[in-house]
């Protein structure tokens, strides 16, 4: 049987890819704990681990703590309290305590389906907000690294290659900004036969395209409700115009989304007034 992969080096490998995981330290142990400083332990998107902070029912805490983290892509903080209770395998009788930092260590990737000037006036604007970049379009000469330095993958291959790259995108940020409306009907009929399930689907164009779209895309079979979920137009209202406006607004509307977990301004509630 082959040995498991080096933790740091199964981290390198999904970073790589673009699957989502979190890193658990203990960072703190007192009295008596299975789990001693720095134990490590890798929770992937799919719930599964490698490495170990202890064992025991904390662990399985442990892994659900870290799968909050991958939702949220924010580092949390957290102790457990141990006992005979909690851990009868241990023989603790006094207990003790640990606490767990965990931490994404796969930054989100943003694919930019299209490889022209919004895409790379995204790309470089996405870097700044650290985010993993794919490029993807069937020109070779507009998915290279010349064309685009930041991204990280360059995809020059047809529209049903490059998205069968993405597996279930799960934790991606797919932006469609290809060179015309056939090109945008094909990438939107793929990633639906592909059944992809992005944190994000937006079409650079206005409402009007989007719904001759979505008609001749209903005619291929493709489904009213998943055709809802694109976000067209794309980026926060700032009156953009160049590609560098569109970049800025574009990626400004992705970090309210990878920081906040909304698209939308929450809206203030005025003050109750009496008469």
């Amino acid at each position: 049987m082959a040995a498991a992969p080096d933790l740091y080096e199964e981290i390198v490998r999904l970073r790589r890819a673009g699957e989502a995981a979190a890193l658990c330290t203990v960072i703190l142990a007192r009295g008596s704990t299975p789990g001693k400083e720095t134990m490590k332990m890798l929770v992937r998107a799919d719930g599964s681990t490698q490495g170990s902070v202890g064992g025991g029912c904390v662990e399985e805490d442990v892994r659900q703590m870290a799968l909050e983290v991958i939702a949220s892509d924010r580092a949390a903080t957290k102790s457990f309290r141990l006992n005979q209770a909690d851990v009868p395998e241990s023989g603790l009788i006094c207990g003790g305590q640990v606490t767990i930092l965990a931490e994404p260590v796969v930054p989100p990737v943003l694919v930019l389906l299209g490889g022209g000037h919004v895409a790379a006036a995204t790309a470089r604007v996405a870097r700044e907000a650290d985010f993993r970049i794919w490029v993807a379009d069937p020109r070779e000469e507009h998915a290279n690294a010349v064309a685009h330095p930041q991204a990280d993958r360059c995809l020059a291959m047809d529209w049903a290659e490059a998205i069968q790259q993405l597996g279930k995108a799960q934790h991606h940020f797919l932006v469609i900004v290809t060179r015309g409306h056939r090109d945008d009907q094909e990438v939107l009929h793929q990633l639906w036969k592909a059944k992809v399930d992005p944190r994000y689907l937006g079409m650079i164009g206005s409402r009007a395209k989007k719904a001759q779209l979505d008609r001749m895309l209903e005619d291929l079979g493709v489904e009213s409700e998943w055709l809802a979920g694109i976000k067209t137009p794309i980026g926060l209202d700032i009156g953009a115009k160049s590609s560098g406006e569109i970049a800025v607004s574009l990626v400004a509307e992705l970090v309210r989304l990878r920081r906040l977990g909304r698209l939308e301004a929450e809206i203030p509630q005025m003050p109750e007034t009496t008469g």
